[in-house]
């Protein structure tokens, strides 16, 4: 098992992006004023475990349904591409209208927030490209990255205030058209 430093950087970047826990962290505290505590701990595990058995079992699937791992990568870069407008333009695209959770740390924080469709669709893209150890290592570092930001949510609004993490917001935004826009040509190429 060898480990590649550059792809484990690139799968960090891509998932740190379209996760985006940086600039979900109005929503964090809006849910932390709204139930009072947030489990971080288990909404960080539960949302590792999704994304690491999503890694694992969606490209069977996918076989299942008839669709190849290159097919997804195309439709996952759409996803990646239209959050990645979200992200910059500020607008909302997706709307999640559901809010009958058991605990927020469950729904809606570990899933779909963290364990979301772009993330899910961005696993299966970056599986096309890069050796699956490579992604675990960069799943696992963004999972305690994840806890890190849950359990400093406060802290990190009180120092980088509403501009900065709008600021944050949009240079990953930046940065996941021009990945969106790579994984498009890369595996559309391989399509035809």
């Amino acid at each position: 098992m060898q480990l590649n430093f550059k792809e484990i950087f690139t799968a960090f970047m891509v998932l740190f992006a379209v996760i985006d826990i940086v600039g979900n962290i109005p929503i964090i505290i809006d849910l932390r004023k709204k139930v009072g505590h947030i489990q971080s701990e288990k909404a960080s595990i539960i949302a590792g475990l999704i994304l690491i058995l999503f890694l694992f079992v969606g490209d069977s699937i996918l076989k299942l349904i008839g669709i190849d791992v290159n097919s997804f990568a195309v439709a996952g870069s759409f996803i990646i591409f239209f959050i990645a407008l979200e992200m910059i333009l500020g607008i909302t695209l997706y709307k999640d209208e559901g809010n009958n959770a058991l605990t927020a740390s469950i729904f809606p924080l570990a899933f779909p927030l963290i364990a979301g469709p772009g993330s899910l669709t961005t696993l299966l893209s970056l599986k096309a490209e890069f050796e699956t150890q490579n992604i675990i290592v960069a799943l696992i570092v963004n999972v305690i990255v994840i806890y890190i930001v849950l359990k400093t949510s406060s802290k990190i609004e009180r120092v980088l205030g509403a501009n900065g993490i709008n600021i944050v917001r949009k240079i990953f935004g930046v940065i996941l058209l021009a990945i969106a826009v790579k994984l498009f040509t890369t595996n559309i190429k391989l399509l035809f």
